[in-house]
């Protein structure tokens, strides 16, 4: 307890500093405070009594912090007055007009509008997890919904037991990464002469492709029935290169393919665990694994990251498999039935989503899909925000222009139920893929922040802070270890959520760069071989490539809106007003993701 004493004395003399800053906003004879903060003493019964010194440190702190927030009221008030003052009456008269008359009515619509949103989104993600704890609790595993019997030789068939296998490896000057997805397919387990292993490489660096050639050799002189395929063009990019893959003679012979992006590398057990789902259920189209992230503890983005993946893993492909057999596929980590890919009409590359657009027109074929939860993948987030954002705008702009395209043929579907078609036109494109950015960004970055401005627009408090503490509460349901950072979360998804509405607008108006494709820039293991990579790069010397002006700006406006609501509100706005602005300045100036990748 004799370190509590030093403390209280610091903070005693803080305070009365605090109360001498505070009096000097409005007085000018500081003699008779400064005599007293000299002569104070601390009370003689805290050197004797450490249960009351403790509870008049909490009254002091408590005192200190009322007198700093006044005088950062008072400073904020004179402020907003000075800069009243140096404004023609007139135009208090015009702002009040159009504030009332056109404001006023707009803010009302759009708060209507928002809360609307909010609650179908509350009610999808309700619905989402009370389905996903169902299996978890229930413990409904795929192997007790679906027949799975393991694959096994005798005798007589020897390896002819085993289906016909094909892996893809769609790569694009993968330098980082191409002998790690290799390895790791060349070492999966099964018979050498049921499986071929396509490497699909789009490389434009010759040295590159030379590289990942030589790979494929050595692998090749191993005994790996591996083959090394090139193009002469990117046209339709990964899509393009998968149906090109497809197009191979020797393929025809295989049953299912399995799919693996460049920094993906599947255990050795991966087809054993996942090729009886397809072979026992003739229904099964697809059989999703999970991801497992190799760099998560890379930075605070990364982890956030994985928050997220792990809630759309956990929950909306667990919630659409065991509903209506129904989710998205990720482009990789999955085994499809070729018979499927063909009946769907094959690979697209009409947006940005070739894997979504696969999977829809096969669900609308009556095809299911499974997810399993139980198979990893171990995979490989983006670490650098720039890469970030521009895998985010791709899949949100590809998900929103794929929704744009296949609207009506999900509506006039003949082989799948009414439900279903609700399912895929509603839930999972209509509120995950539309509604979810808009409402992220434009209640909480926009309408918020204004009715600070516009007094005559309430917004209910169940808006503002049930529905969002529920979604938040419902999504570190499932990720526990993960709860202390969830904070930083919500601030983070509500920056991204400006790029991805961007993204989202841009996908349903089919205008600007829709059809934009950014590999994701990937890392391996360099780092860790070479401590010298994970070094940040000298800086640009171009300001506006190291600041990004569009966060700034929003911060700009949210500070203002904060500090409006502190001198003229009457809730308590400005809280979460003034973290989201230090989220968006954070960012904006380039404070997000790890430093050592190349930009």
């Amino acid at each position: 307890m004799r370190n509590v004493f030093p403390a209280v004395i610091y903070l005693a003399a803080t305070t009365a500093a605090c109360e001498v800053t505070s009096a000097a906003a409005s007085s000018l004879t500081l003699g008779p405070l400064l005599r007293q903060l000299t002569y104070s003493r601390p009370p003689s019964s805290i050197l004797l009594r450490p249960s009351t010194a403790i509870s008049i440190t909490s009254a002091l702190a408590a005192k200190c912090a009322r007198v700093i927030g006044l005088s950062v009221s008072d400073t904020l008030e004179l402020f907003f007055h000075s800069a009243g003052a140096a404004l023609p009456e007139q135009f208090f008269a015009v702002w009040s007009l159009v504030r009332t008359k056109a404001l006023a009515p707009v803010l009302m619509v759009l708060v209507a509008a928002c809360l609307f949103m909010s609650v179908m989104l509350m009610v999808e993600v309700t619905s989402m997890a009370t389905v996903s704890l169902a299996v978890k609790l229930l413990r409904c595993r795929p192997e007790k919904r679906y027949k799975w019997e393991p694959i096994k030789a005798d005798e007589e068939t020897g390896s002819l037991a085993y289906p016909m296998v094909l892996v893809q490896i769609p790569m694009y000057n993968e330098k980082e990464v191409y002998k790690l997805s290799i390895g790791a397919v060349c070492a999966l387990t099964w018979p050498q002469d049921r499986i071929i292993i396509q490497v699909l490489d789009d490389s434009t660096d010759p040295a590159i492709k030379d590289l990942v050639a030589l790979e494929c050799k050595i692998w090749a002189s191993k005994g790996a029935n591996i083959t090394y395929e090139v193009r002469d063009n990117r046209k339709g990019y990964k899509a393009g290169a998968l149906k090109k893959g497809m197009e191979y003679t020797y393929v025809q012979q295989c049953e299912f393919v399995a799919i693996f992006d460049a920094d993906f590398r599947p255990g050795s057990d991966f087809l054993m665990r996942t090729i009886p789902y397809l072979v026992s259920n003739s229904h099964i189209a697809l059989v999703q694994a999970r991801w497992e992230f190799v760099n998560y503890s890379e930075c605070l983005m990364t982890r956030i990251q994985r928050i997220s993946l792990d809630y759309h893993f956990k929950v909306e492909q667990e919630a659409g498999s065991s509903t209506f057999a129904f989710f998205g596929f990720n482009g990789t980590a999955g085994v499809w039935r070729i018979p499927a890919i063909e009946e769907a009409g094959g690979w697209k590359d009409r947006t940005t989503v070739e894997d979504m657009d696969l999977a829809v027109r096969a669900g609308l074929k009556g095809w299911k899909f499974l997810y399993v939860g139980d198979i990893k993948v171990k995979s490989e987030l983006p670490c650098t925000f720039k890469a970030y954002r521009h895998q985010q705008h791709r899949w949100t702009c590809g998900a929103a222009n794929l929704f744009r395209k296949v609207a009506l043929d999900i509506l006039i579907a003949k082989n799948v139920s009414i439900w279903k078609k609700f399912h895929v036109l509603y839930s999972f494109f209509f509120v995950r893929k539309i509604i979810t950015h808009i409402v992220t960004f434009l209640f909480y970055s926009v309408v918020v922040p204004a009715s600070v401005l516009v007094p005559e627009v309430k917004i209910p408090l169940w808006g503002v802070m049930y529905i969002p503490t529920s979604i938040t509460l419902l999504n570190a349901l499932r990720n526990p270890r993960f709860i202390h950072i969830m904070p930083f979360w919500v601030l983070f998804e509500n920056v991204m959520s400006l790029h991805r509405i961007k993204a989202t607008l841009i996908g349903l108006l089919e205008t600007g760069n829709v059809n934009e494709w950014v590999v994701t820039e990937k890392l391996g293991e360099a780092p860790k071989a070479n401590p010298e990579n994970s070094k940040p790069e000298a800086t640009s010397t171009k300001f506006r490539d190291r600041i990004n002006f569009t966060e700034l700006g929003f911060a700009v406006y949210l500070l203002f809106c904060a500090s409006y609501d502190v001198v003229y509100g009457n809730n308590y706005y400005y809280i979460y007003l003034y973290l989201q602005a230090f989220a968006f300045i954070a960012i904006g100036f380039g404070y997000a993701g790890a430093s050592g990748s190349k930009s």
